[in-house]
């Protein structure tokens, strides 16, 4: 099959005019009539994961961050982005990236998330249309019984590997409803009020937003790749689907550039 044929299958489920307008989805390197020998899926493009693919003989990375999100004005080098662009084009890698369009999806990275979590009756936090196709930012759900809010967060640590998680100080209410938003997706915090959430989960939440909402909300930070750890596993289910015979590996190569001791 060729990289076309892939892209299709992905933007089907994810189509690009979902994307908010500041991101970049959508083939960055690469020939669309290239055949494919095989994905890589990931999180982030780095130059270990070019490495690996090359070594694999598989020419298709698909990640959910975009390796270039603004234009290059020269690839000397000088920076990862360019060293990754020279790298994939000289090993004849192309490079593919589902964001916010797989953000903003029905069942994509939120859902996969509220999955995870274990929520049920789970719907979009906010809601809008795009060419007929209803998608949002964020999702709310609740969990089939109510938990303890020292237990819910240890069980997030587990559930995400999470060395340390950032909240505020506990409501002292059981958490039932949750909202959550993958990455940094502090700007749903009203929203998450809003619904009457318990609980709002993100990626990122900063330092002044955590102010004022003791005993309104519990808010809960788990790291930005924490939270989207699991996006790669949405690419694997839909291409295996579309294309049973299509090598799809996982990267092996932890690209998350936040270390925590």
């Amino acid at each position: 099959m060729k990289v076309k044929e892939v892209i299709a299958a992905l933007e089907q489920f994810a189509p690009l005019p979902l994307q908010d307008d500041f991101d970049n989805a959508g083939l960055q390197i690469g020939l669309t009539e290239a055949d494919v020998t095989g994905a890589l899926l990931c999180l982030d493009v780095t130059e270990e994961v070019i490495d690996e693919a090359a070594e694999r003989g598989l020419n298709l990375i698909v990640a959910h961050h975009p390796l270039l999100f603004h234009p290059l004005k020269a690839v000397v080098g000088r920076t990862y982005v360019e060293r990754c662009t020279l790298k994939a084009i000289q090993r004849g890698i192309a490079i593919y990236a589902a964001h916010t369009n797989l953000d903003n999806a029905v069942g994509g990275v939120n859902y996969e998330i509220a999955n995870r979590i274990g929520l049920e009756d789970v719907e979009m936090l906010t809601k809008r249309e795009v060419n007929g196709t209803v998608c949002g930012a964020g999702v709310v759900g609740t969990l089939p019984q109510p938990e303890d809010g020292q237990s819910f967060l240890s069980r997030l640590k587990t559930v995400f590997g999470v060395k340390a998680l950032q909240h505020n100080r506990l409501t002292g209410r059981p958490v039932r409803r949750v909202a959550l938003c993958g990455g940094a997706g502090a700007f749903l915090l009203s929203d998450a009020i809003h619904a009457e959430a318990d609980c709002f989960i993100s990626g990122e939440i900063h330092y002044h937003d955590f102010f004022g909402h003791d005993g309104e909300i519990l808010m809960v930070s788990m790291g930005h790749y924490e939270s989207e750890q699991f996006t790669p596993c949405i690419f694997e289910r839909l291409l295996r689907e579309q294309f049973p015979t299509l090598r799809v590996e996982h990267t092996q190569v932890n690209t998350n550039p936040i270390q925590t001791l």
